[in-house]
C-alpha cells in the first residue's frame, strides 16, 4: 500500500509540473507556421540590414501602406533617409543594430491571425515590434 501512495504522489506532482514546464518552454519557442516564422524574421532583418545600409528606400519596402504616405510632401525614402542618419550619429548605434541583425534568425515569433511579433533586443519602431499581414506578405507597423 505505501508504494502505491508513493507512486500515486509523484505521478500527481508530475501531472501538476508538467503544465508550468511546458508553459516555460512554449516562452521560448515560436508559434506560427515555420514559413510565416521565416516571413516576419525576414522582414525584420531587412528592415534593420536597411538601417545598416542608410537605405531609406529599403526601409520603406518593409513598412506597411500608412506608413509609406506622402507627408507634407516628403516621401517615405526622404523621411527615412534623415531619420537612419540621425540614428546612426548617436553612440553605439551601429553595434546595436548589427545585434539586433544577428539576433533575427532565432528570434522568437508569435503568429496571431495577421499579426505577429519579434522578440529582438531593441524596438525597431516606437517600442514595437509588429508586423501585420498586408499587401501577400509581413509589414512592419507603427
Amino acid at each position: 500500500m505505501r508504494i502505491r501512495a508513493v507512486i500515486g504522489a509523484a505521478a500527481l506532482v508530475a501531472a501538476l509540473a508538467a503544465p508550468g514546464a511546458q508553459a516555460s518552454a512554449d516562452r521560448g519557442r515560436s508559434i506560427g507556421t515555420p514559413e510565416q516564422i521565416a516571413w516576419v524574421r525576414h522582414a525584420a532583418e531587412r528592415f534593420i540590414g536597411a538601417e545598416l545600409t542608410r537605405d531609406g528606400g529599403e526601409a520603406c519596402a518593409v513598412l506597411n501602406a500608412p506608413m509609406r504616405a506622402v507627408v507634407r510632401g516628403t516621401n517615405c525614402e526622404q523621411r527615412w533617409n534623415v531619420r537612419i542618419r540621425r540614428l546612426l550619429r548617436r553612440r553605439g548605434e551601429r553595434a546595436a543594430l548589427r545585434r539586433e541583425l544577428r539576433a533575427a534568425p532565432h528570434a522568437r515569433v508569435v503568429v496571431r491571425g495577421s499579426t505577429a511579433t519579434i522578440s529582438l533586443p531593441e524596438a525597431l519602431i516606437r517600442g514595437q515590434n509588429r508586423f501585420r499581414w498586408t499587401e501577400n506578405c509581413w509589414m512592419l507597423e507603427s
